[in-house]
C-alpha cells in the first residue's frame, strides 16, 4: 500500500508533535509526505498536475494538521481547491480518487473531554470533522475514522514518543485502522 501524507501546518519548524510526526512518516516505508506550506509557500499555489499525479499513484491519502478555530489551516483549503478540481475528482469522467481511502490525523490543544456538546466546545470531534467526511464521500473515498491527539502541547514526552508509532500505523496499516 502506497500512502501520501498532506501535513498542513503554518510553521512546521515551530511545532511540538505534527513536526515529530512529519519526520517518522517521512522515514516509514512506502509513504510519501509533503509539507504543504514549503511546496505552496506563502501564496499557497500548488500545481494540479503535480499533485494529482501523486493522488493517483496513492492508495491511501493523509491529511496532518493542527486543529485551531475548529477546522484546518488555510494551507489544506487551497490545496482541496486548486487539486480536487472537477474532471478529476468529481463531475463526469472524475472519478480518480474513488476506491482510495482518506485519513486525517490531527492534533488538538484542548482534552479530549472538551470535545462534547456538555463541554467547552459544543460540539464533537466527529461532528467538527463532517466537513473532511463529506468531502471524501463526494470523491468516493473511503473515509477512515481519524486518528487524533488532544491535548498535543503538553510536555509529556513518553506520550509523545508513543504516538510517533501509531501515526506511523495508522498511515500505513492495510487494512481498517482503529484508531479514533
Amino acid at each position: 500500500m502506497k500512502t501520501l501524507v498532506l501535513t498542513a501546518h503554518p510553521d512546521l519548524s515551530t511545532s511540538s508533535i505534527n513536526r515529530l510526526w512529519y519526520e517518522a512518516l517521512s522515514d516509514a516505508e512506502n509513504v510519501v509526505t509533503r509539507d504543504l506550506m514549503a511546496i505552496g509557500g506563502p501564496e499557497m499555489r500548488f500545481d494540479p498536475t503535480e499533485e494529482q499525479a501523486l493522488l493517483r499513484q496513492a492508495d491511501r491519502i493523509i491529511m496532518q494538521f493542527p486543529f485551531y478555530w475548529y477546522s484546518s489551516p488555510p494551507v489544506l483549503k487551497a490545496w482541496l481547491d486548486q487539486v480536487l478540481l472537477e474532471g478529476f475528482a468529481y463531475g463526469p469522467s472524475g472519478s480518480q480518487l474513488a476506491g482510495k481511502e482518506l485519513g486525517l490525523i490531527i492534533s488538538t490543544g484542548g482534552p479530549e473531554t472538551s470535545y462534547s456538546e456538555a463541554s467547552y466546545n459544543n460540539f464533537t470531534m466527529k461532528e467538527f470533522l463532517t466537513p473532511f467526511q463529506q468531502t471524501a464521500t463526494m470523491v468516493g473515498l473511503r473515509y477512515l475514522p481519524p486518528f487524533v491527539m488532544h491535548s498535543a502541547l503538553s510536555n509529556d514526552l513518553t506520550r509523545r514518543k508513543a504516538s510517533l508509532q501509531a501515526v506511523v500505523e495508522y498511515a500505513t496499516k492495510s487494512e481498517k485502522p482503529e484508531y479514533a
